[in-house]
């Protein structure tokens, strides 16, 4: 099976979070970008930096800075002389490019960033530039601190296909990263699995994984059961959801699912495989309430919920 055999290469390196590490193997393959939500310390930019060597693909680590200009990101036009200029690119010219605490950047930035996920090219001067294939963008937060940032605004939020989070390891686990440190003993990077053109006729083979029209159906009750709360069997959560899903997260489990179906070896999806994207995919598009937030409820438990109760058939 193709997911076990990266998987098992990426765990060579990225010590468990195996359902993080499915995920983003997913959002590659469906050709949408990530928001990797998790406090310091848990992998998330080793995770970025071991998939796209294990994909073959070029990677670039951007930190995001408050003094963080546009062209910091995309490049610019350079003088060189009378009348002689050139266009210089930036970072963003890359394959996967890790936006590390994208929520830092002012908002001139994230536009800049906005522009390449969603057209895969930016502009510098009045020139449209396109990015190189596949282009993958893996932004990170940090949910924990948010004095000096600029939160990214809800438009921006529904580009991203996925929210992931990644959370502590388990103690063997935590156990296994101190004596590597300890010991200095890391085992040798796996060779690369994948190629460029190889992502690239991946992603070709995820659109033509069949999905059942009722499987289809099943997909748009749940972006609706974002919204159409009253009555019913999760009436309980009226009036602590401020907005559900747009139409476009219905987009994203079709995506996703057909990306997981082909991960696990197979040509049709399942409902399986949309359960397991679902939290991924909806959670981040869900803005509850005041209220909600007072009772500590989350967007996820949510999710959760509305899986148990839409019936897929």
């Amino acid at each position: 099976m193709l997911l076990e055999r990266l998987l098992g290469a990426a765990q060579q390196t990225v010590v468990g979070q195996r359902e993080a590490l499915e995920l983003l193997w997913v959002a590659l393959l469906s050709g949408g970008h990530v928001l990797l939500e998790g406090v310091p310390g848990v992998a998330k930019t080793l995770m970025a930096s071991t998939l796209a060597h294990l994909s073959g693909l070029r990677f670039q680590r951007v930190q995001f800075t408050p003094d963080m200009l546009p062209s910091d990101l995309l490049g610019g036009v350079v003088y060189e002389g009378p009348g002689r200029f050139s266009v210089k690119q930036g970072p963003i010219f890359t394959q996967v490019l890790l936006a590390d605490e994208v929520n830092r950047a002012p908002a001139k930035v994230q536009s800049a960033l906005l522009e390449s996920m969603q057209e895969g090219q930016v502009t510098i001067g009045e020139v449209s530039y396109q990015l190189p294939r596949p282009f993958w963008v893996i932004a990170t937060q940090n949910p924990i601190e948010q004095e000096g940032t600029y939160p990214l605004p809800e438009a921006q939020v529904d580009r991203f296909l996925f929210r992931v989070e990644v959370g502590y390891p388990s103690e063997g686990e935590e156990l296994e990263v101190l004596q590597r440190w300890a010991r200095e003993v890391y085992p040798p990077p796996p060779a690369p699995l994948l190629s460029a053109e190889e992502v690239l006729m991946l992603q070709e083979r995820v659109r033509q994984v069949r999905v059942a029209p009722e499987l289809e159906r099943y997909m748009v009750r749940l972006t609706r059961g974002t919204r159409d709360l009253a009555g019913g069997k999760l009436s309980k959560w009226e009036g602590r959801i401020s907005w559900g899903a747009s139409p476009r997260a219905g987009l994203a489990l079709h995506r996703a699912a057909r990306a997981r179906a082909l991960l696990y070896g197979r040509d049709q999806v399942l409902p399986e495989d949309i359960k397991a994207v679902a939290p991924a995919a909806l959670a981040h598009r869900i803005i509850l309430s005041y209220a909600a937030i007072a009772e500590g409820l989350s967007a996820r438990a949510f999710i959760e919920d509305l899986l148990k109760h839409v019936p897929y058939q």
